[in-house]
């Protein structure tokens, strides 16, 4: 796996005093032993000095400053495009201002990451240009940069420094190179102050999201957000005064209200308009929140939901989460609680009616804290047609017939109210569009009119003959209502769409589903997993 980290950071300048190495970090390391330096007279800034082993790993110590300054320092008309450099193992990424200021990653690195890297160093590029027309902040900085370096030069051998760690605490921009070098190290996200007046904010999700010790792909994370539906939730990964307090000062409303009202047991068309927001934007915001490493998507708690614990969780008994979670639950301890997932179980399970409501409660904020912290994972139900080949036809076919027709409309309506424990029988908890058209539900009344045969047929029509008798033989297929429900169906019995997703769809209840496939068992296989959409936040890319 690569290395999302940059090597370094270096600010170059090219001007009537030729191509200049303005700062570099992390700045060479210099041996204390005297000895060393007895043996190896060289100059005290360049790369190569005593100590500077350690930098091999990377590959860029064999670059002194005038090759670092020769080959950075681009022409102007290169100003305001993307640069980029390959160098054996190394490979430098920028964006050529008025002053360069490339990362130095290795050159085998994710083209994602080198795209990450162009658009951090883009962005404090634009924030420097607006500084220098403001006020001459770059003319300013690089004058500090130089006369420390001119100072030192005069400096004799006998006490050789890096000019680079001379010029950190005079200079303001050098800090904040530094800063934003060690942040991309770190955590991942960059907040800077550029001459402590304009903001630059950047995340590299190579960093920020991992799972299982793997990174997520922003590719796959951007596929994930892209499939987020009505019926998913957002889990924030923090508490709500944690987050408002990380939000700028001139952050939208929208955001406040978001996470304001954000809730593990609402979806987002219920959050929206609790939020009074709407749906494209809440989703927009969710998307934005999610890319931070400040959310992920679930599916909404409520008693139906089955959990496990995720093969990757830490189960150590003195684990810092173990800590953590005796902590926040006292009395409580983790090992225990994961216990209680080691197969899979439904939270309805867990109640209990002789219990207070408040421990009820502590339930379901030890379930989302177990969520936020990737130890566990929902399964759902999916459901696949197979029906039994025919003595002529001794395998299954390689292509799935088309999509059944469908018939009526469908509604993205607000759905009903979630909420843990509700005293509605567990079996008929679901997720439903009220003002969705009937129609869709019932096709048209009359029972076994000669419309309403047509149109069954018509959504079997994608199966093949074979396929088709096997279904009318089943005993349940004598009953036109249960027929029509199946043949409209039909299109979500590819395993592509779980249980829930067909309950919003289709405005129908669990119970009404759960009798259907029992009455098809013979024709229907009937799986358990993790929805893609949300597992990469809990599962790591293989």
């Amino acid at each position: 796996m690569f290395n999302p980290e940059p090597i370094s950071v270096i600010l170059v300048s090219s001007g009537s005093r030729g191509n200049k190495l303005l700062f570099r970090y992390p700045f060479q390391r210099v041996a204390e032993c005297t000895s060393s330096l007895a043996a190896k007279q060289r100059s005290p800034y360049a790369l190569n000095t005593a100590g500077d082993v350690l930098e091999d790993q990377d590959g860029d110590s064999r670059f002194s400053d005038i090759i670092l300054a020769t080959i950075l320092a681009t022409k102007s008309d290169m100003c305001g495009k993307k640069f980029e450099l390959k160098i054996d193992n190394v490979r430098f990424v920028g964006h050529p201002t008025l002053l360069q200021h490339p990362h130095i990653i290795q050159a085998n690195a994710d083209p994602s990451v080198i795209s990450c890297m162009h658009n951090l160093s883009r962005r404090i590029a634009i924030a420097l240009q607006h500084e220098e027309r403001r006020c001459q902040y770059l003319t300013r900085e690089a004058k500090l940069m130089l006369a420390v370096q001119d100072e030192i030069t005069t400096m004799t051998e006998s006490d050789p420094q890096s000019p680079f760690r001379q010029i950190l605490p005079k200079c303001k921009l050098a800090r904040d190179l530094k800063e934003a070098y060690d942040s991309l190290c770190t955590t991942g996200v960059v907040r800077l102050h550029i001459n402590n007046w304009l903001e630059v904010s950047f995340c590299l999700p190579h960093k920020i999201h991992r799972t299982g010790g793997n990174h997520i792909p922003p590719e796959a994370l951007e596929r994930s957000l892209k499939a987020i539906r009505p019926y998913h939730a957002l889990l924030l990964l923090d508490s709500e005064k944690a987050l408002l307090s990380q939000l700028p000062l001139d952050c939208s409303p929208a955001m406040v209200r978001l996470i304001k009202t954000c809730s593990a047991v609402k979806n987002l068309q219920q959050l929206a308009q609790d939020a009074d927001l709407a749906l494209l934007q809440i989703f927009q915001i969710a998307a934005h929140l999610v890319y931070w490493g400040k959310a992920i998507i679930i599916y909404p708690l409520c008693e139906n939901n089955v959990y496990m614990l995720s093969p990757h969780a830490n189960i150590c008994l003195y684990s810092p989460l173990a800590e953590q979670f005796a902590q926040q639950f006292p009395g409580h301890d983790l090992p225990s609680m994961l216990a209680k997932f080691s197969l899979p179980v439904s939270l309805a399970e867990f109640r209990n009616p002789l219990e207070a409501p408040v421990q009820e409660a502590q339930l379901i904020q030890m379930v989302v804290w177990m969520l936020q912290h990737r130890l566990l994972i929902q399964l759902h139900t999916y459901v696949c047609l197979l029906v039994p080949p025919s003595e002529d036809e001794p395998g299954l076919r390689d292509e799935d017939p088309p999509l059944a027709a469908r018939v009526g409309g469908r509604s993205l309506s607000t759905p009903s109210a979630l909420s843990f424990g509700s005293p509605t029988s567990s079996d008929d908890m679901t997720l439903t569009s009220p003002s969705m058209d009937n129609s869709s539900a019932e096709l048209l009344p009359g029972g076994d009119s000669p419309l309403n045969k047509r149109m069954t047929e018509t959504l079997l029509a994608s199966l093949s003959e074979h396929e088709r008798q096997v279904i009318l033989n089943i005993p349940a297929a004598q009953s036109p209502e249960d027929l029509r429900m199946f043949a409209r169906l039909l299109h979500y019995f590819r395993g592509h769409h779980h249980l829930e997703e067909i309950m919003y769809n289709e405005n129908m209840r669990r119970s009404q589903l759960k009798t259907l496939f029992d009455k098809f068992r013979s024709v229907l296989v009937v799986t358990n997993h993790e929805d893609p959409i949300i597992s990469i936040f809990q599962s790591p890319m293989e």
